[in-house]
């Protein structure tokens, strides 16, 4: 705790502090509860983004053997040229958002590709969309969580540092600022009856 001034000056500025920070307290410990919350609601969408996409998987598995047919550049036509998103403020934080992703449009001969080359793009681009889509949430996650990190800290700031130096600091300088005044009071008696002595002897004599 830094060294303070045991003054009124000193007190009236520690009730102050301590009153910020009890009206700031509660602000932080409400993101951290929301923080929490968000996290638990996007991994649980994750999760289930992950499910449909091992899902997807093991459906291509069944026909997985055609994709190796030469001549059908299904690559070029499954791969995002875009991945379009927004931004959101979520419980403070300014969020990446998924919206969509935008593809090369797939041209070829009907007559020398196999008909089921349109089916597989689509089923392909579907699961490239979910894993595009994971990708930004996992970012999101991390970076509620790197807030609900420095959120803690300030918490833990203010509950464990900030408030008991501010209320200690209140507490020493009133009891210094009490001492003071009992010392003074004491002098004031001191003084006062050695005023009444003096006049009791000049009345005397």
């Amino acid at each position: 705790m830094a060294k303070i001034k045991l003054t009124k000056g000193e007190l009236k500025k520690q009730r102050d502090a301590l009153r910020q920070f009890q009206r700031y307290l509660p602000t932080l410990q409400l993101k951290k509860q929301q923080l929490q919350m968000e996290i638990l609601h996007w991994k649980a969408i994750r999760e289930e983004k992950l499910r449909w996409e091992n899902s997807q998987r093991l459906s291509i598995l069944a026909w997985a053997g055609l994709l190796v047919e030469p001549g059908i550049p299904l690559a070029k036509w499954i791969v995002p040229e875009h991945i379009v998103t927004s931004t959101r403020n979520i419980a403070g934080v300014d969020l990446l958002i998924f919206e969509q992703a935008e593809f090369t449009q797939a041209e070829y001969d009907l007559f020398l590709v196999p008909p089921w080359v349109d089916s597989a793009i689509e089923f392909l681009r579907e699961l490239v969309v979910l894993q595009e889509e994971t990708k930004i949430i996992a970012s999101a996650i991390e970076t509620l969580k790197r807030e609900l990190r420095i959120t803690t800290q300030r918490v833990n700031l203010f509950e464990k540092v900030k408030i008991p130096e501010a209320q200690e600091a209140i507490c020493r300088i009133k009891i210094y600022i009490g001492d003071q005044l009992a010392n003074a009071v004491g002098r004031c008696k001191i003084a006062k009856r050695k005023i009444e002595e003096l006049d009791l002897i000049e009345v005397a004599a």
